[in-house]
């Protein structure tokens, strides 16, 4: 039976911290097994995006306005945050973004495309399965939020159908 050290457990972290970093990952979790009674559980997380992007609402709302004038704000927030837009086609899942079939094809749909309820709009490749996301309803395609191969988490808003 192995020995581990503490220095051998750090450098682990170490190397997780790299990997998130390397692949734009916002969490990893990991279970190492040493033995029978001897294991070590990381769970390394990254928030400073989400806290960048919460005090942007808030100028908003500090600001006093007349009533008239305060819709106009509140659009703005709308369409700079595309997860709030009510367009917005969120991510099911955490994977990597195909907006083709393959390499080299043409995509699955384009800016000001319409589209069909159940249209397949782009492809989330996750643990070796391609998954094809569907478009919610029938409308146009006013933007697409996400570059091909990129990692989309859950939630991650991936384009936008009016």
């Amino acid at each position: 039976m192995t020995k581990h050290t503490h220095d051998d457990d750090v450098a682990f972290i170490q190397a997780l911290a790299e990997l998130l970093n390397k692949n734009e990952l916002t969490e990893l979790s990991v279970m190492r097994e040493y033995g029978e009674d001897d294991s070590l559980e990381v769970r390394v997380v990254k928030q400073a995006q989400a806290v960048a992007a919460a005090p942007q609402p808030v100028a908003y709302a500090a600001a006093p306005a007349p009533a008239i004038a305060a819709s106009a704000p509140a659009a703005a927030v709308v369409s700079d945050d595309p997860a709030r837009h009510p367009g917005a086609v969120p991510s099911p899942m955490v994977g990597t973004v195909y907006l083709s079939a393959e390499p080299g094809a043409e995509p699955f749909v384009t800016v000001g495309a319409q589209v069909k309820e159940g249209q397949t709009l782009l492809i989330i490749e996750a643990m070796k399965t391609m998954n094809h996301i569907a478009a919610p309803h029938a409308g146009t395609v006013k933007r697409i939020l996400v570059d091909n191969g990129t990692p989309a988490e859950y939630g991650t808003p991936l384009m936008i159908v009016e």
